[in-house]
């Protein structure tokens, strides 16, 4: 083996007990809750976590009839936690402070126009890569499986707690994953529970079912609860926010990270419906078998329904140029705000399911922009376009 063509790509997942994933759950709930009654609400709300103390901020602007109180309630429960678990005391009820506002008159013009114009100027990257059945890179992958399976696991093990982490690095020899080098789990336990034990469950139930025995090397180094004791968790232990895992949500350390998170926005908000529609239009380039892996980057300002840019770029894998496949994407895909909320049905309360474990992927979900329906007219345009060149 060639060590010069030899690389590393580490990425990580957080469980749904986790306090920013916690926020990020609440601030989806609360968007579902708008959409259920006005698809054309307006929301932008963030959620800040911590001992004894939650604060949801932020604008609104819906016809729905909202009680955020009950929706934090069901949320905390949905996830494992009580409303008492978040507080240092466990005798003290939560302390929630809702500021929510209406939105800005001046934003609220320039998207509520005719033809939909963005909610802000951003820049948003979508990316796929054909080394697994998600069109994700495959540490990506690895490490949301972790995270799930101990979630899953969560109901019928008592000691175990609802706030974690997993961490999976994998090594590539000319773009393919030849070995899991390193994986890192972080699990909340009870304060009983030995340290021989976590191990035990950790590598039998969790990592035994979820990585590929072929990967496995005798020198993978796996690492459970490194730091010791792991007893305190959630936000009594570190406090936590809307959007701060944005490489959990999105492609790991793989691709480049656009301009904002994307729980608690409507889909009028560029950083939501780009980002679906970035990562639709690079899982078809890659499905059409125009290139390996592919990284589209879109951006819009407030106001305008066309966006400024769109750029492609296959790293090198691409059969056909970057320059044609970006002539291509433009005349195949309607990559304005209303087109695309349109085409992935983005008006509907479906987030609250992708706040963790990834915005991308998912089968179990059939998520609109993981289709590859357009894959064959891509191609089809892309040729037509090489033949007349």
């Amino acid at each position: 083996m060639n060590e010069k063509n030899i690389w590393l790509v580490t990425a990580e997942s957080v469980r749904a007990g986790h306090p920013d994933k916690l926020c990020d759950q609440i601030a989806d709930a609360i968007l579902d809750a708008h959409l259920r009654q006005d698809p054309n609400a307006r929301v932008a709300v963030e959620v800040f976590a911590t001992a004894g103390k939650m604060l949801i901020g932020g604008e609104a602007t819906s016809k729905a009839e909202v009680n955020c109180g009950s929706i934090v309630e069901d949320a905390i429960d949905r996830i494992g936690y009580t409303m008492y678990d978040l507080c240092e005391d466990s005798r003290d009820p939560l302390e929630l402070e809702i500021r929510i506002h209406d939105q800005s008159p001046d934003i609220s013009a320039a998207v509520g126009a005719d033809d939909l114009g963005a909610g802000d100027q951003g820049i948003v990257v979508g990316y796929a890569t054909n080394e697994t059945e998600e069109y994700l890179p495959l540490p990506v992958v690895l490490a949301h499986r972790i995270c799930k399976r101990l979630d899953e696991l969560k109901p019928q093990t008592p000691w175990l707690g609802v706030d974690g982490k997993a961490q999976v690095t994998v090594a590539y020899e000319n773009d393919v994953p030849v070995a899991v080098t390193a994986v890192v789990v972080s699990l909340q336990h009870d304060a009983e529970m030995d340290r021989k034990g976590i191990r035990r469950f950790a590598g039998k139930e969790v990592l035994g079912k979820v990585l590929p025995r072929e990967l496995l090397k005798e020198d993978t180094l796996i690492l459970i609860n490194p730091s010791g004791k792991f007893v305190l968790g959630g936000p009594v232990a570190d406090t936590g926010l809307t959007g701060r895992k944005l490489a959990v949500d999105q492609y790991g350390s793989v691709a480049h990270i656009g301009g904002g998170a994307l729980s608690g926005k409507d889909p009028t908000k560029v950083d939501r419906f780009g980002a679906y529609a970035a990562r639709w239009v690079a899982k078809n380039i890659v499905a059409a078998g125009m290139a390996k892996r592919c990284e589209v980057q879109i951006a819009y300002a407030i106001g305008r329904s066309e966006p400024i840019s769109v750029t492609v770029d296959t790293f090198g894998t691409g059969v056909i140029s970057d320059s044609r496949i970006e002539v291509a994407v433009k005349a195949v895909f309607d990559l304005t705000p209303a087109g695309i909320i349109r085409e992935l049905r983005l008006s509907r309360p479906i987030y609250s399911q992708l706040a963790c474990y990834g915005h991308f992927g998912r089968p179990e979900l059939a998520l609109p922009w993981e289709e590859t329906n357009r894959k064959y007219e891509l191609l089809s345009t892309a040729l037509k376009q090489s033949v007349r060149q």
